[in-house]
């Protein structure tokens, strides 16, 4: 029988494949619906608009995904997902449905576009959780690679809306500057983090699923979260509906609200993150796994900066690094070290802890923080 660290290694080989195959067709379908869909510079322009809110958005998240860093391949992955397997399989799945079943444009709106776009956007999500469980520690990671995957998909169909808009083909007037402007506004300006917001109630439910004890436990909240994710979605495209005073209404009423409540959990999930990883790191040194005088180096993100620069200022870039590379490994164990303590390890948690050990006694000695003797090299 393979041993745990193959498993794991296996298990991210079929995922990069799945996932490249995926986004590789995906974009190919996207790029065609967009070379059919209008002139090249009404699709350069919308282009334009609907990248403006990415960066913003991105960078937010990047933001709260401060204190163990997720891959950035693996973000990206996210991203690409959402731009064009997501999209592409919403678009193929509602195509297909519509010669199956036939659906009103208003049914369409309302019930098959939330679950068939959370569908294909949450399915990124499933496929971390059954792959690559080992970089999802809890619920910000999820509410991280779900933002991640919402930001991708808003961007794609906003273009094929402001694109629309602009000529007129989107069925609510002639079209022209002021029909992409209004667009522009609604989508790019007041409501940018729709999509993220959705996304990321399947988010939660799989950081719920990670820690969770029971078997039904971690099955029940990745499909709870979904429920969510397709409920806000149904009830946020039901509000356009009825004009722009329900809608205006049900932004200010329920959606704003309820995008301040997930970043007020997000922030949270970020400070209670700290509290935890001080607890396992704590009980990691009682242990004479790491040193307990670089617990507060580790886990308190100015103290983190601190160290960095100080590195830098003995060391140079390779210092930094090296100092850079210990907070990590020590980041990674705390958090592995945390399920260890609630019981819920993963598979390969033996094999992943040794890699992190191995990489902390071997960076340590060539390393110091403020305040104590610098190593000679």
């Amino acid at each position: 029988m393979p041993g745990p660290r193959r498993q794991r290694a296996g298990s991210s080989v079929v995922f990069t494949v799945v996932v490249t195959v995926l986004v590789t067709l995906g974009a190919l379908v996207i790029l065609a619906i967009l070379a059919f869909s209008g002139a090249p510079r009404t699709l350069f322009l919308a282009t334009v608009l609907a990248a403006l809110p990415v960066g913003p958005l991105v960078g937010c998240y990047l933001w709260l995904d401060r204190y163990e860093p997720e891959p950035r391949t693996l973000l990206a992955a996210g991203l690409l997902w959402g731009c064009f397997v997501a999209t592409a399989l919403a678009l193929l799945i509602q195509g297909l449905g519509g010669f199956v079943v036939t659906f009103t444009d208003r049914q369409g709106l309302e019930l098959v576009a939330p679950v068939s776009e959370e569908a294909c956007k949450g399915l990124f999500l499933f496929l971390l959780l059954f792959w690559r469980r080992g970089e999802l520690d809890g619920v910000l990671d999820g509410i991280v690679y779900a933002g991640m995957v919402g930001i991708g998909f808003a961007f794609t169909e906003n273009i094929l809306y402001l694109a629309a808009a602009y000529n007129g083909t989107d069925g609510t007037g002639p079209g022209g500057t002021d029909a992409l402007t209004a667009t522009f506004v609604v989508r790019c300006v007041i409501s940018p983090f729709a999509h993220p917001l959705f996304t990321t109630f399947t988010g939660i439910g799989v950081g719920l699923a990670v820690n969770a004890r029971s078997r039904s436990a971690r099955v029940l909240w990745p499909l709870a979260g979904y429920a969510c994710a397709v409920a806000a979605h149904a009830l946020w495209n039901t509000s356009t509906v009825y004009g722009f005073d329900n809608f205006a209404v049900l932004y200010v009423v329920l959606m704003a609200p309820a995008f301040l409540g997930v970043l007020g959990l997000a922030i949270w999930s970020r400070s209670s993150e700290r509290r935890m990883l001080a607890s396992a790191l704590s009980d990691a040194a009682g242990r004479g796994l790491i040193p307990a005088t670089d617990i507060g180096w580790v886990v308190d993100l100015r103290a983190r900066r601190q160290a960095r620069a100080y590195a830098r200022s003995v060391g140079g870039r390779p210092g930094e690094r090296a100092m850079r590379d210990y907070q990590q490994a020590a980041i990674e164990l705390g958090f592995l070290h945390y399920r260890l303590l609630r019981g819920t390890p993963p598979p390969d948690y033996a094999a992943r802890g040794q890699q992190f050990l191995q990489r902390i006694d071997a960076l340590r000695p060539s390393i110091a923080f403020p305040g104590q003797v610098v190593p000679t090299r």
